[in-house]
């Protein structure tokens, strides 16, 4: 009676593992700053303490200092500017009636079955909207470190 009970759990994980390799799942998070104030600012590119996103320290606009922002792009190229001085164009949820808006899409591949695909989207705005966020248009180095 024991090798039946090993015999069918080993069989059960060895079904598992086949279920887990005949399919697929992908999300992408897509998050933007919707009517927030046009900025300009400068300032250098850190990781966030969780190490999934990028925020803007030592941060200076024309009339001065400025605080730090979260920030928000699809761009994978910012990950090699970590440590940079860099010049940001974009739209900011601190100033103006901004909303941060996000899209969440899963596809999952199924290999002998139906796929599937869900779609979420929310928006988050006013106090809702906790750390300010910096929704990035356009990007430039301007020094290779930063103070």
């Amino acid at each position: 009676m024991k090798r039946i009970s090993i015999t069918l759990g080993i069989l059960a994980m060895s079904s598992l593992g086949v279920l887990a390799q005949s399919s697929q799942t992908t999300t992408e998070t897509k998050i933007t700053v919707k009517d927030g104030k046009e900025v300009h600012v400068t300032g250098c590119v850190a990781p966030d303490l969780n190490h999934t996103g990028y925020i803007l320290t030592n941060v200076a606009d024309k009339d001065g200092p400025a605080h730090n922002y979260m920030l928000l792009t699809d761009d994978k190229d910012l990950a090699k500017h970590v440590g940079h001085r860099v010049q940001i164009e974009g739209r900011v949820t601190d100033r103006g009636d901004a909303k941060v808006k996000v899209e969440t899409k899963t596809e999952t591949k199924v290999k002998d079955g139906d796929d599937r695909e869900t779609k979420a989207k929310s928006e988050l705005s006013g106090d809702a909207v906790a750390l300010p966020y910096l929704g990035v248009k356009s990007f430039k180095m301007v020094a290779a470190s930063c103070p």
